[in-house]
């Protein structure tokens, strides 16, 4: 079906979900009337018009700032209807933000991006050869209405441009593994909310490109600060400008103090217990307890225990890195290999994994082709320590669509449970499962199963719908399920 037709279906099916056709003004009270399945048929609907009017105006962005270049001065489309740039007029026809604007004009831009220009029968000049661009996975799939402009540029954002190492690999063969990574993100993209389909491409592109994540890690490095000032009521303030180490053990300490808050495990023991009952008692809020924290860790320094300021769990930050990924050290001496944190999986470069061997150590996990490590069996019905670090590896998460929890906030859920189905306490018959989806699968019917090593499916109540194959959100999952390696494309 042709792209406007689809698009008149679509507007003509928003009456049927209400009964008839509307005035805007009349919507509000119509759609309260239906039932909550009609309702999330309108929504769905009118979500399908708006991505399809997004691509129509992305394209058309496109085409005004390739006819806006500053080469082309005040002919420009943009100058001529009183604009200095092309993302100020997209601005002023859409009535919407400017990072809108521009965020059309990017995707805009990456669509003509290898699309020749379209002749005129009186052109008889023969039009060279155009390459393909790397994004051009992003392209089909946009214009083939499997993705929306948000996700494209997400993807292209996150990844940026192929990055070659010196004298590793040509031209050619970082576009095609650029390419592939944008292929990966494409299979990954279900269920998964735009703001982490971006961070996810960082990973990817951080992955690819260790030189890179180190000098990104060092700008950001170097850019740390601790501002104070008054403003003019006289309110002392703040603000702090975080590396990447640095943030990571700020969040967990903070995450420490308010994980029972925020949907943390309910398997404790009875005094982690009582202190997480207390804390859902406390008055202040979150935003208090945390500037409270951090003043007791600022006074306390290193003279208090762990216990006297956190409580019943001790704030800590894995890092995560694939044994067989770390290559030669670069000119500085530096390790060149990227690893990730435990929680969210963004990057960290080589030097600091470096220096953390040096003074922590490590804790090696062997895992094999699936991402399976250790198995207890049913002498112990809990799952251990290392085997949670295990699933945190493997699955990155929360493993339910579209959900963000990280890790250290998730319970370790039996596929096969424990009573009614002799269930084993084994990584490769359990899944991190934050608080919520937990108790959503063993309170509403649903079921989660695997046959052997094959994915992870999501089964839900009956009539919901048929089964959905859950995908890590681990940022290293390609360590089991590798693309070909850089060297081998050239």
């Amino acid at each position: 079906m042709a792209f406007l037709s689809e698009l008149q279906g679509h507007l003509d099916s928003l009456g049927a979900h209400v009964g008839r056709d509307f005035e805007l003004d009349e919507l509000p009270g119509l759609l309260r009337c239906v039932d909550s399945e009609a309702a999330l048929s309108f929504l769905s609907t009118a979500a399908a018009v708006h991505n399809g009017v997004e691509n129509l105006m992305a394209v058309g962005a496109g085409v005004l700032a390739e006819r806006s270049t500053r080469d082309q001065g005040h002919s420009g489309v943009a100058a001529v209807h009183g604009h200095s740039t092309p993302v100020a007029l997209i601005q002023s026809i859409t009535g919407g933000t400017k990072a809108d604007a521009a965020r059309a004009v990017r995707v805009g831009q990456a669509l003509l991006d290898g699309e020749p220009p379209v002749s005129s029968e009186a052109d008889t000049t023969e039009a060279l050869p155009v390459a393909v661009p790397w994004h051009q996975p992003l392209r089909a799939a946009m214009l083939g209405g499997r993705i929306t402009p948000a996700q494209h540029d997400a993807i292209r954002r996150g990844l940026g441009e192929p990055q070659v190492s010196a004298g590793r690999v040509s031209d050619d063969a970082a576009r095609e593994v650029w390419a592939c990574a944008a292929e990966q993100l494409l299979a990954e993209i279900d269920g998964m909310p735009v703001e982490e389909l971006l961070r996810r491409a960082r990973q990817v592109r951080d992955a690819l490109d260790p030189v890179g994540a180190e000098e990104r890690f060092q700008r950001r490095y170097d850019g740390r600060s601790f501002r104070r000032w008054t403003d003019e009521d006289g309110v002392r303030r703040g603000s702090i400008a975080f590396d990447d180490e640095g943030a990571a053990w700020v969040d967990a300490m903070i995450d420490a103090a308010l994980r029972p808050r925020r949907g943390g495990p309910r398997f404790v023991d009875s005094d982690a217990a009582a202190a997480a009952d207390a804390l859902l008692k406390d008055p202040r809020t979150n935003d208090q307890i945390a500037y409270d924290l951090m003043l007791d860790v600022w006074r306390a320094g290193s003279l208090a225990s762990a216990s006297d300021v956190f409580g019943a769990r001790q704030p800590g930050v894995r890092m995560v890195v694939v044994k067989d990924a770390i290559g030669p050290r670069d000119a500085f001496g530096r390790m060149v290999a990227t690893g990730h944190f435990e929680d969210g999986g963004d990057a960290i470069p080589g030097s600091v994994i470096d220096r953390t061997l040096c003074t922590l150590g490590a804790q090696e996990i062997v895992v094999d082709r699936a991402g399976n490590p250790l198995k207890l069996g049913r002498e112990q019905r809990l799952y251990s320590a290392r085997q949670r670090i295990a699933l945190a590896v493997r699955d990155g998460g929360c493993m339910f669509p579209g959900c963000c929890v990280p890790a250290s906030y998730c319970e370790a859920h039996h596929c096969d449970h424990w009573e009614e189905h002799e269930g084993r306490t084994d990584v490769d018959r359990g899944i991190l499962l934050c608080r919520f989806h937990h108790m959503l699968l063993h309170n509403n019917g649903w079921r989660i199963t695997r046959e052997k090593l094959g994915p992870f499916m999501l089964h839900p109540p009956p009539g919901r719908g048929d089964p959905v194959a859950l995908k890590t959100k681990s940022a290293i999952a390609w360590a089991w399920d590798p693309p070909p390696p850089l060297e081998r494309r050239g």
